[in-house]
């Protein structure tokens, strides 16, 4: 997922992708042994000691930093370089691949320095190498945190600069309009399903080596490495959405290498939930947010102009997508591009006027600002080579982490199900994750996320009717770390709740990144400021 703001995931399957949480969960990793003998645990034992090379061997070389690549596009003073990590952790002196990683140094004085904070915006497949701008940009949200801390961003390995990975040609995997996610009949059903197995084949095709080693656990072990080589005892980390799930995998495997973490909007650790349920439970969510959206648009529907109700709202929006089903808007926008538009708006509440504003146009009478909005643009192929990298990635770190039912029976039938009370999302998220059913690849099994020895107090944050990343998640990951405090903002349901306006969050924040202290007991919020027409 993405951090602050809404990345519309057009697949190949011919839906506009949902983004689906995207956390995930591979091999759990056992501690290095004295006496490790061959046996089911070997290769876990073998990756622990893996890890622990390469990040020695980081630990010496360190991070040669530089001016930034222009076409990096990122401004100045902030520094980029590498850090090189095992492709396969059980062969650490085996093929090596370079992670992109970047920084903005703090801005208090040297005595108040603690250090520096790494984050993940989510995904899987999102990047961090923005992260540094909050600092450059004078964010006033983090100002307090950037007085003590060196901010770093990275991009997690396939990712953007990071041996990125491709599975299919980027100016063909945008193209509109995609088939209406939302099946017909079974020929539409087939011809999802075919779709979905051709994208699996391509990824093997075009990013084959790296595909057994594209899981969660090993960017953890990447993320050791990358503390290492900035030369962290310890490491500070901020996840949000999938990177509370990188997060808490990180906090299993290394308990006694945690500092500081906060992992806000969280994706259900439980391996059961990885990642099949929590693509079905997404769905669910979405549909309720979805519902707040619209009774928000009517509650404006002075500035809208949309109904004074859900069911008026709701309306118009059956409308829209019946009409674009039948004749995609501008040639381009059908029912798949609609969702991919208007998704961001269940997503995050900084979309909300943005996405009523398109909206209440075209029912207006105004059909190009919807085409502008929703259709691809094929002159940008740097942004569409982008969407395409990032769809790769959630793919190929979701299909890979965990095991997915590899019967269309399952898929279905649970699909089937769900749409009825749930249409919103459901079949487009479905068919985005199809692929798993038929992955080239062995699939992993999750790490079972618990506090280890060391683990210091985790700070929880989520949002009540958060879509992307359900609830449950929050109150299941606060269950398995022990001493973890649960901050939750009621009423909201925005994706991302540290990067909003929030004084009872963001003061909580502040308060534990620059000391370590959490409330004696876990806190709500009342929500953020509702979006003003």
């Amino acid at each position: 997922m993405r951090d602050s703001r809404p990345t519309r995931r057009r697949t190949a399957l011919g839906a506009a992708g949902a983004l689906v949480t995207a956390t995930l969960i591979a091999g759990a990793v056992a501690a290095p042994t004295a006496n490790a003998t061959a046996g089911p645990h070997h290769g876990k034992d073998r990756q622990a000691r893996g890890v622990a090379v390469a990040a020695a061997r980081a630990a010496k070389t360190g991070v040669d930093w530089q001016d930034c690549p222009a076409d990096w596009n990122l401004p100045k003073p902030i520094q980029c370089g590498w850090v090189s990590v095992p492709l396969d952790y059980a062969e650490p002196n085996g093929k090596q691949i370079k992670l992109a990683v970047d920084r903005a140094g703090s801005t208090g004085t040297v005595g108040e320095r603690q250090g520096a904070l790494l984050y993940n915006p989510g995904g899987p497949g999102g990047s961090g190498l923005r992260f540094p701008v909050r600092i450059t940009g004078k964010n006033p949200v983090w100002a307090k945190t950037a007085k003590a801390y060196d901010f770093v961003g990275f991009d997690p390995r396939g990712v953007g600069k990071s041996a990125p990975i491709s599975c299919a040609d980027p100016q063909e995997f945008v193209k509109a309009p995609k088939m209406d996610p939302v099946p017909g009949s079974e020929a539409d059903k087939l011809a999802q399903r075919k779709l979905a197995r051709a994208y699996a084949e391509g990824c093997l095709e075009r990013s084959g080596e790296m595909l057994p080693h594209m899981t969660t656990p090993n960017t953890a072990r990447d993320l050791d490495v990358i503390r290492a080589a900035l030369g962290e005892r310890k490491l500070n980390f901020v996840g949000v959405s999938y990177g509370t799930y990188l997060g808490a995998v990180y906090a299993t495997l290394f308990p006694g290498h945690v500092r500081r973490m906060v992992v806000d909007s969280v994706v259900n650790p439980s391996r059961e939930k990885i990642w099949y349920q929590a693509n079905l439970d997404q769905d669910v969510a979405f549909e309720g947010r979805w519902k707040d959206w619209q009774d928000w648009v009517a509650r404006n529907d002075a500035t809208f102009h949309l109904g004074t109700t859900r069911d008026a709202v709701q309306a118009h929006w059956l409308k829209l997508r019946a009409t674009a089903a039948k004749d995609p808007i501008g040639g381009v926008v059908g029912p798949a591009e609609l969702i991919g538009f208007f998704q961001s708006a269940p997503y995050y509440d900084s979309a909300w006027v943005p996405v009523a504003t398109v909206f209440s146009a075209y029912v207006a009478g105004d059909t190009q600002a919807l085409v502008d909005a929703a259709a691809p643009d094929l002159s940008d192929t740097a942004g569409n080579a982008a969407a395409e990298n990032g769809n790769a990635v959630y793919t190929a770190v979701e299909c890979t982490d965990a095991k997915w039912p590899t019967n269309w029976r399952t898929w279905d039938r649970d699909n089937t199900r769900l749409h009825r009370d749930h249409p919103f999302m459901t079949w487009a998220n479905a068919w985005m994750n199809l692929p798993c059913a038929t992955w080239p690849v062995a699939q992993q099994t999750p790490v079972d996320v618990r506090s280890g020895k060391g683990l210091p107090p985790v700070l929880i944050v989520q949002a009540e009717r958060d879509a992307a990343t359900p609830y449950g998640g929050a109150v299941e990951l606060h269950q398995r770390l022990r001493g973890s405090r649960l901050v939750t903002e009621r009423d909201a349901g925005s994706h991302g709740v540290t990067g909003l306006v929030n004084p009872c969050v963001n003061d909580r924040v502040d308060a534990y990144l620059l000391t370590g202290a959490v409330d004696r007991s876990d806190v709500t919020c009342a929500p953020h400021a509702t979006p003003k027409p």
